[in-house]
C-alpha cells in the first residue's frame, strides 16, 4: 500500500502575521515557517496506519522553491520513506495545485490521499475537493475518525459536520481531507532527524510533469482586520439589551 500526503509551507501558527505597507503581501522578515498542521495531522495518520498495518510505503509532496526542503525534512523525520519537491517559483492558486498533485498522483499511483482539509495562510479548503474532481475517485472531507475496511479497499470516515459526525464508507482510491480532531501530529525526535538525512527527497522540474498549471486568481491586495473597540459593562440586563437594541442593532 502507498499512501500520498501533500505538505505545504505555511507561516508558523506562532509568529506574528505583519502586511506590508503597500498591501502587496505579508512581510517574512523575521517569519518562522512550518508544516500546514492540517497536513502534519495527515501525515500523523498516515504513520498511524503504518504501525497498524505495515508494508506501507508514506510518500510526502510539497510544491515551491528550495525552501520546501526544510518542510518535507520534517516530514521524513516524522517517519515518511521518501519526498518529493515539485519545483516552482510561480505562485500557485487551489486549481493549480490540484492539478499539479494530480500529476504526482499519476506518477505515484498511491491508494489514497491524505491531506489537510486547509492551509492555514490562504484557508481555501479547496485543493483537496478539486483534487478528487479531476482524478474522477472519490472524496471524504473534514475527516476526524479513519478505519480501513475490507481488506484496505474502502475506508470508513467520520466528517465533522455543523449538525454533528457524519460517518461515509468511500471506495479506495479516494482523496481524504483532514480535520483537527483527528489526531494530535508527533513530535520529531533526534533520531528521526538523523535518520531524514538518509531517505531519498527527489526533485523535480514542474515542466517535465506536463501539466499545464497556471493560476486563475491573484490576490490583489492584503488588509489588516479592523481592530475591535473596547468592550463596554453595564450594570443592569435591562441596560445590557437596551445596547444590544439600540447600539449594537442586534435584537
Amino acid at each position: 500500500m502507498k499512501i500520498l500526503v501533500p505538505l505545504k509551507r505555511v507561516p508558523d501558527p506562532d509568529t506574528k502575521i505583519r502586511i506590508q505597507s503597500d498591501g502587496s503581501g505579508i512581510d517574512l522578515d523575521g517569519v518562522k515557517f512550518a508544516v500546514n498542521p492540517f497536513d502534519a495531522i495527515a501525515l500523523e495518520e498516515a504513520l498511524r496506519i503504518e504501525e497498524k498495518l505495515g508494508e506501507i510505503e508514506i510518500v510526502v509532496v510539497s510544491i515551491g522553491g528550495d525552501e520546501c526542503v526544510e518542510q518535507l525534512r520534517v516530514g521524513l523525520a516524522m517517519g515518511a520513506d521518501r519526498a518529493v519537491l515539485v519545483k516552482t517559483s510561480e505562485s500557485s492558486d487551489s486549481l493549480a495545485i490540484a492539478k499539479i498533485l494530480a500529476a504526482v498522483y499519476q506518477r505515484e499511483q498511491p491508494d489514497f490521499v491524505l491531506m489537510g482539509k486547509q492551509a492555514i495562510d490562504d484557508d481555501s479548503n479547496q485543493a483537496g475537493q478539486m483534487l478528487a474532481a479531476l482524478l474522477g475517485v472519490g472524496q471524504a472531507t473534514f475527516v476526524s475518525k479513519l478505519e480501513l475496511i475490507e481488506n484496505n479497499t474502502k475506508a470508513r470516515c467520520g466528517r465533522e459536520t455543523d449538525a454533528g459526525i457524519e460517518t461515509v464508507t468511500v471506495k479506495l482510491p479516494a482523496i481524504l481531507t483532514t480535520d483537527l480532531r483527528l489526531n494530535e501530529p508527533r513530535y520529531v525526535s533526534l533520531p528521526g532527524i538523523m535518520k531524514a538525512k538518509k531517505k531519498p527527497l527527489e526533485e523535480i522540474e514542474l515542466a517535465s510533469l506536463g501539466v499545464a498549471a497556471v493560476s486563475r486568481t491573484k490576490v490583489l491586495k492584503l488588509e489588516a482586520p479592523p481592530k475591535r473597540k473596547a468592550g463596554v459593562r453595564v450594570k443592569t440586563v435591562d441596560e445590557l439589551v437596551d445596547k444590544l437594541k439600540h447600539d449594537a442593532k442586534v435584537i
